[in-house]
């Protein structure tokens, strides 16, 4: 093993939302920062954008195999690059909902508070979006909470085809609204990434480097077992020791959390930072259902997604608990390279397989249902017999059931009424599998008492003290909106933390 001669004040492992954001935070600071990425430099080709037979390719798709609760291998979708997932997402960054950080009943039982509230991370959420140089809205959504700022960019135009569908539901009396976009306004990069407005800005200042193709493999405790003194990393074919005062861990909630579980020790026999046995436990994952639309007539297949509507996040007269989030796919071409878009080609394919699958896509609107769920302690990640178990039960399927029907007779009564919309009343849809872990989230969950979490208000683990995780772990709960943008925000909020640690 080669021991690096280089301390750092700071090592961060994973450059996507989390990581990528605190990594711009913390640069002008003018500590000595190291950056450590699995992954390499994706090609710009790569990045959004593929053929149809992508998943065919499984391009998206983790070198390595996961298991599921059965001990039957999967490849999951998630991305290793500089930018992690956020260079295949479709920059969709929404805000939690206010009641989101609220102990919100549930028809299965009571998504937990959080140990802050909106008004806490609001200031941040604005400055995430001004960083990412987000185009929305926030008029036109009865649930969109307060914010102290603008958007720096207006909304995205909708395409010609969306006009007449979006006059249609607010002939319901729905509130279509802007859907928040992350753009770069850059003909050759147009998706904001945490690549772009995160470690390629971090780069810019001598005292930051980035080591790709470096998979961090354990965290060493010194002899007290209360501070992390090395970060075992296989960078090439060498295996190196690097050593920090502030380790930060960026790694995707399943990554991060089997990190800590693989560097037990003597002081943590169970792994690192796990006195409350909760390390990878209440794993979370949103429910996802596509819903193909039939056009009228053929679309570009390429357009953006540009609307969401949230009447029933809350529920409805029918319903007192919370349904979730829709918004629209986007053209389905377009759509189909994302990494949680594998059920789309699965529908696609049944209603229209083969080589007509092209043709499809471009007659055809496609959209998201989105449902959060329930922490459960028994939805976790481990290490059984040296393989990754990924032991996942979904919950909250009624709520699921009811948004997806609910959206259904939305689009029956768009028959009616705009002629964009083919009428058939046939609305293939299908859920997105086990393996799309996009949204994986609550592996190292946020408390005030070391007991019933693993990290505290700031990221930091309750048990060792210079140890920090900024990516989906931290969750308690499970929104119905994407988390990259609450990740992001976050990222900022702990940045601020150890900006003022630093200079202590």
């Amino acid at each position: 093993m080669i021991i690096d001669d280089q301390h750092y004040d700071i090592i961060i492992v994973g450059t996507g939302a989390g990581g990528g954001t605190l990594a711009q935070k913390l640069a002008p600071t003018g500590k000595r920062i190291l950056i450590l990425e699995r992954g390499d430099r994706m090609a710009l080709s790569e990045q959004n954008r593929a053929d149809v037979d992508v998943f065919k390719k499984e391009r998206y798709h983790a070198p390595e195999q996961w298991y599921d609760q059965e001990g039957e291998p999967f490849s999951p979708q998630t991305n290793y690059a500089v930018g992690g997932n956020t260079k295949i997402y479709s920059a969709s960054l929404m805000r939690m909902r206010d009641r989101d950080f609220t102990a919100v009943p549930h028809q299965e039982g009571i998504a937990p508070e959080w140990p802050f509230q909106y008004a806490d991370l609001e200031p941040y959420y604005t400055a995430a979006e001004q960083l990412y140089q987000v185009h929305g809205s926030a008029t036109g959504d009865p649930t969109e909470p307060e914010h102290s700022g603008e958007y720096p960019f207006p909304a995205i135009d909708h395409e010609p085809l969306m006009q007449p569908i979006i006059e249609g539901l607010s002939h319901q009396g729905l509130n279509p609204a802007p859907l928040p976009l992350s753009l770069t306004r850059q003909d050759d990069d147009p998706t904001g990434d945490a690549e772009v407005f995160g470690i390629d800005l971090a780069l810019k200042h001598d005292n930051v480097t980035l080591k790709t193709s470096a998979q961090v493999v354990a965290l060493h405790t010194d002899p007290s077992g209360k501070a992390i003194k090395g970060v075992q990393a296989e960078v090439g074919r060498q295996t190196i020791m690097f050593s920090a005062d502030i380790v930060v861990l960026a790694c995707g909630a399943v990554n991060s959390a089997m990190l800590l579980l693989d560097s037990a020790n003597d002081c943590h026999p169970h792994g690192l930072a796990n006195s409350s046995d909760l390390v990878g436990r209440h794993l979370m994952k949103q429910k996802l259902t596509v819903i193909v639309e039939k056009a009228a007539g053929k679309n570009s297949g390429e357009f953006p997604r540009t609307v969401s509507v949230n009447d029933f996040y809350w529920g409805n007269r029918d319903y007192e608990y919370p349904m979730g989030h829709i918004e629209n796919s986007g053209g389905l071409l377009r759509d189909i390279v994302f990494a949680e878009s594998p059920p789309l080609l699965s529908v696609l394919a049944q209603v229209l397989p083969g080589n007509r699958l092209m043709g499809l896509a471009v007659k055809s609107i496609g959209w998201w249902a989105q449902t959060g769920m329930l922490p459960d302690p028994n939805n976790r990640v481990q290490r059984l017999k040296g393989k990754l178990r990924f032991e996942f039960e979904p919950n909250n399927f009624e709520a699921h059931d009811r948004l997806v029907y609910q959206w259904i007779e939305v689009l029956k009564k768009l028959e009616l009424t705009t002629d964009t919309v083919k009428s058939n009343s046939i609305f293939p849809r299908g859920e997105a599998p086990l393996s799309v872990v996009g949204y994986q989230l609550g592996t190292c969950r946020m408390g005030t008492d070391p007991t019933t979490s693993v990290l505290d208000t700031h990221c930091r683990t309750h048990d060792i003290d210079n140890l920090y995780v900024v990516d989906g772990s931290f969750f308690p709960s499970c929104p119905a909106v994407g988390p990259a943008l609450t990740i992001m925000a976050n990222a900022l909020r702990v940045g601020d933390h150890l900006c003022d640690r630093l200079k202590g």
